[in-house]
């Protein structure tokens, strides 16, 4: 009864607009004051403990170094630079911006770990560009909302840190490498559906006539960019330095390309920078810290094995019961941010992964495919909120065009599924 109240309790508070953080930590507490109702202080002490337990965790110390390497990248005119290279490579015609702006998020996924951030930059170069070329705001804001879903795939990668956290055996530098293939096939499914439909609905009738940037010139200029993820996964594959490192590394290396290469960081643009990673990793953090709580409360209450223990033993089967994890988390995805999905059903689902005896890398992986799926799904797509918001468009308007986009993902996921060395060939072959 008390278990059912958790999750009523949660469910009621987010459908009353409380922020999930403060959702999740209330109905966590709620439930353990539930259960030790005869008890000294009714069991709350636990509270402040699982919050600081929630955040004491060395990989965690990557999350804001990422965030802060994508405002300082966001603001360095490195995405400019991107676009203006790839735009020299494939060149000028109908679909061609659609398909530039799937591959900058793409290459900006190896130096940010952060998904809206990603969106922020991609879209502040992108949408304003396909306007230009007469593509539609919403169109626009979805391609840019899908592209830069594919930014916790491709490492480094916020979700897979916190997937690390919460699984044993699954090591970041593994999570890392299982996520490149499966995060470049989804970039090529999501170029298909995104030039075809642009040439189906004739957009970009415009972008024909715009000039072709000089191939070596805009070369020059990228290559600070593109020297990037070289230096951080290259980095970390040379035994360098550690995740957690190779985020600090990254920040004084966006600083250094920011302010003394492109000179487009002032001392003064410190300040803001500073201010918007703060912001954005606060809000991160206390998602992690406050889930940790209603984790808490999930073990106290032993909610966890006998939701484990009914799901294996419904008679669907191995993929059965994969297929109802995929349509559960796929709901659920709807409404969630993919952090909190992970912080509430990674526990509930660990149980279920050690009986089937599923690869922790790969089955990371495959959860990280659906969360990038939720970071694009109306109505609460957190990529899609930046896009439309740089777009100004309403998200309803884009609706037509993600579910195609949605499709192509899915498909990279199903595949994924059936073939586990998608995920699982490179880290095998980088020794982790």
């Amino acid at each position: 009864m008390i278990a059912t109240l958790l999750f009523l309790i949660f469910i009621i508070a987010m459908l009353a607009g409380v922020p999930i953080a403060a959702a999740l930590g209330l109905a966590g507490a709620a439930a353990i004051a539930m259960a030790d109702f005869n008890t000294q202080w009714y069991g709350l002490l636990a509270v402040p403990q699982n919050f600081y337990a929630g955040l004491g965790k060395y990989p965690l110390l990557a999350i804001p170094m990422f965030v802060l390497v994508g405002s300082i990248f966001d603001r360095s005119g490195v995405a400019l630079r991107l676009v203006n290279f790839a735009v020299a490579i494939v060149g000028r015609g109908p679909g061609m911006l659609p398909l530039v702006a799937i591959v900058v998020a793409m290459f900006l996924g190896g130096i940010s770990g952060s998904g809206p951030a990603n969106a922020a930059a991609v879209g502040a170069v992108m949408i304003a560009a396909m306007s230009r070329a007469g593509y539609p705001g919403s169109f626009s804001a979805s391609v840019v909302g899908a592209a830069a879903a594919t930014d916790i795939l491709i490492p480094p990668s916020v979700a897979f840190i916190i997937y690390s956290m919460l699984v044993p055996g699954a090591s970041v530098p593994a999570l890392f490498a299982a996520g490149m293939v499966p995060g470049v096939l989804a970039g090529i499914a999501l170029i298909v559906p995104a030039v075809w439909l642009a040439r189906k609905h004739r957009m970009g009738a415009l972008e024909v006539h715009m000039p072709r940037p000089p191939f070596w010139k805009s070369l020059r200029e990228a290559l600070w960019g593109l020297a990037a993820p070289v230096l951080i996964l290259g980095g970390m594959r040379a035994g360098w330095f550690t995740p957690t490192e190779a985020a600090v590394v990254a920040v004084f290396y966006g600083l250094f390309v920011g302010m003394v290469v492109h000179r487009t960081i002032g001392v003064r643009d410190l300040f803001p920078i500073l201010r918007e990673a703060g912001e954005l990793s606060g809000i991160i953090l206390l998602v992690v810290s406050l889930a940790g709580i209603f984790a808490f409360s999930l073990s106290t209450l032993g909610v966890i094995d006998p939701v484990a223990n009914a799901i294996v033993n419904s008679g669907l089967g191995e993929y059965g019961v994969l297929s109802l994890l995929i349509l559960l988390l796929i709901t659920v995805g709807m409404f969630l941010d993919g952090i909190s999905i992970f912080l509430i059903f990674v526990p509930l689902l660990l149980p279920i992964m050690e009986h089937y005896n599923w690869d922790p890398v790969w089955f990371g992986v495959i959860l990280t495919l659906k969360v990038a799926l939720g970071q694009f799904t109306p109505p609460l797509a957190v990529n899609l909120m930046v896009s439309c918001r740089i777009a100004g468009v309403r998200m309803e308007s884009t609706i037509r065009w993600v579910g195609p986009m949605l499709l192509a993902m899915f498909v990279v996921m199903v595949l994924v599924i059936m073939f586990p060395q998608l995920a699982l060939w490179l880290p095998a072959k980088l020794g982790y």
